[in-house]
């Protein structure tokens, strides 16, 4: 196997870092955070001083970064990795981003001769081992690295040209952006007419209704608790991911109307402070929204 690098060791770099060590895999990690760095090395990972560090002991390169602008100063800005990455490398964009900025990286690596595939991530940290990834991409590239992949993903299925990965990821974004934001609404529209979140999420999961989906257990257990300061996933992270999701459907011509609203959601709730927060506090929004008069 291949000695592996990851930039981003976040929770989801972390996760995956723990899986490969766990199969015997060399990594490498590198994380411009000092706190983020700290946990990766804390976690058994090797940790680099560089992007450079990183990329001349790393056959293959994994990116879990926030965004687009992160994704490109990571790999084409000064001292990126494709100034030191060899000839043949792969990168593995499993963020989520752009498609747009996604062909871009793809065409300067390929200028470096370094290949470069979109695999965002499909699943929750907690199900690593039975994620889905759609990959965008050289389909040779991902063959090389498929069997690393297996050992995160139950599904790594090639999508098509490059970005059509991130393309998939951020359809999927759009539909927990919707699960999200009317989990808030709900909760918030409950506590207003006199039933306890709490027992309205114990009552609806308690059913076989099909409304019930593994993300509303999720958000509603979080609400039930009032537990939000460690996050899943956080309201920036979900506010970017839609954004980009309204961007791209609306450059193709398919202009939204309830992601429109669900990125407004998501907006002010990052207004009122919540963006560090875990997603599910989102119905503190809704509520703060009504106390503002706007009902």
């Amino acid at each position: 196997m291949k000695h592996v690098g990851i930039v981003g060791t976040g929770t989801m770099g972390r996760t995956v870092a723990a899986k490969f060590l766990q199969m015997g895999v060399t990594v490498y990690g590198y994380d411009a955070f000092p706190a983020s760095a700290d946990k990766g090395l804390a976690a058994g990972i090797s940790m680099c001083a560089s992007l450079a560090e990183l990329a001349g002991k790393s056959d293959w390169v994994i990116l879990f970064l926030p965004g687009p602008a992160e994704i490109a100063e990571c790999v084409c800005g000064e001292n990126g990795l494709l100034s030191a990455l060899p000839a043949g490398a792969i990168i593995i964009d499993m963020c989520t981003s752009a498609p747009d900025n996604t062909i871009a990286m793809e065409s300067a690596a390929r200028a470096a001769g370094v290949r470069y595939i979109d695999a965002p991530v499909l699943g929750r940290p907690a199900s690593v081992g039975k994620w889905a990834l759609p990959v965008g991409g050289d389909a040779a590239a991902l063959e090389e690295v498929r069997a690393l992949l297996s050992f995160v993903a139950a599904h790594v299925v090639h999508m098509g040209e490059s970005g059509s990965g991130h393309k998939v990821k951020l359809l999927n974004q759009l539909m927990f952006g919707a699960i999200n934001s009317m989990t808030a609404e709900m909760m918030a529209v409950s506590e207003k007419v006199g039933v306890p979140p709490a027992r309205l999420y114990e009552i609806i999961t308690a059913s076989q209704a099909g409304t019930v989906s593994n993300l509303f257990r999720e958000l509603g257990s979080r609400v039930s608790e009032e537990r939000y300061t460690d996050p899943t996933f956080t309201v920036s992270l979900l506010c970017k991911d839609v954004r980009l999701g309204v961007e791209m459907a609306e450059a193709a011509g398919a202009p939204l109307m309830l992601g429109r609203t669900i990125d407004f959601i998501n907006k002010a709730s990052c207004a009122q402070g919540y963006g560090d927060a875990d997603s599910s506090v989102m119905w503190h929004c809704v509520k703060n929204f009504w106390k503002e008069g706007n009902t």
